[in-house]
């Protein structure tokens, strides 16, 4: 069975990824910090006939994640899909205009961001690259590309994910193995900025799907209303 490996899986978006690839018969690595969340998660998976598994590990430690991503590929017998989107919690994510913005600030959100997929990335990609196939998925709102002054630190971690994977994308060309990037231009589920276009993560999902398949020579997907 193929397997589809989700760094950041919560029950929004990731979930909805989750069943989006479950259906098409891919097992699933479930990767974020809370186990027992991710157990949960796992569990409503197995009720829709989706194989799943919890692989608790932080996006921060760079180490502890490339070492989930090697177990789940020793579980499942391989990744054949990596999709990379964690989600940064209230207390550790500091939100700065750009002119508030101090190094620390950006330096938090690249750890997060550019250097937690980089780590990804590397722990996945050799095994891609000998089969000549595989899928490297990154999510950012969509700041990465129109940036909003409010989120300025975000934004800027955002963007240089977005550069960095259109490049892989370009690096990639012509092995077998598709990168791209997605902006998420919506609030997810409901809308915490009054009059900001909201879609259901089910809405969503799809595309990565298309990613996968249909729109491989694609280096990057904007969902917008």
């Amino acid at each position: 069975m193929p397997t589809i490996a989700i760094v950041g899986a919560g029950p929004q978006l990731g979930l909805a990824i989750a069943r989006t690839f479950g259906t098409q018969g891919y097992d699933v690595a479930l990767i974020a910090r809370n186990r027992a969340k991710l157990e949960g998660l796992a569990a409503e998976l197995a009720t829709a006939g989706i194989n799943a598994a919890a692989f608790p590990a932080d996006a921060l430690d760079r180490a502890a994640l490339a070492q989930a991503l090697k177990d789940s590929a020793a579980h499942f017998g391989g990744i054949d899909v990596l999709e990379y989107s964690p989600v940064g919690g209230f207390d550790s994510t500091v939100l700065t205009a750009p002119s508030a913005t101090d190094p620390s600030h950006v330096q938090h959100e690249l750890e997060f961001q550019l250097y937690g997929a980089i780590a990804a990335t590397k722990a996945v990609l050799p095994a891609m690259r000998e089969a000549g196939a595989g899928t490297l998925l990154y999510t950012t709102g969509a700041g990465s590309i129109d940036p909003v002054p409010a989120v300025a630190n975000v934004n800027a971690a955002a963007a240089a994910l977005r550069n960095w994977v259109v490049n892989l994308h370009k690096e990639l060309d012509g092995t077998g193995v598709q990168a791209a990037h997605v902006g998420i231009d919506v609030s997810i589920g409901m809308s915490v900025v009054p009059g900001f276009p909201t879609a259901e993560p089910e809405e969503i999902s799809p595309a990565y799907w298309e990613l996968h398949t249909t729109k491989r020579d694609q280096a990057e997907l904007v969902f917008s209303r």
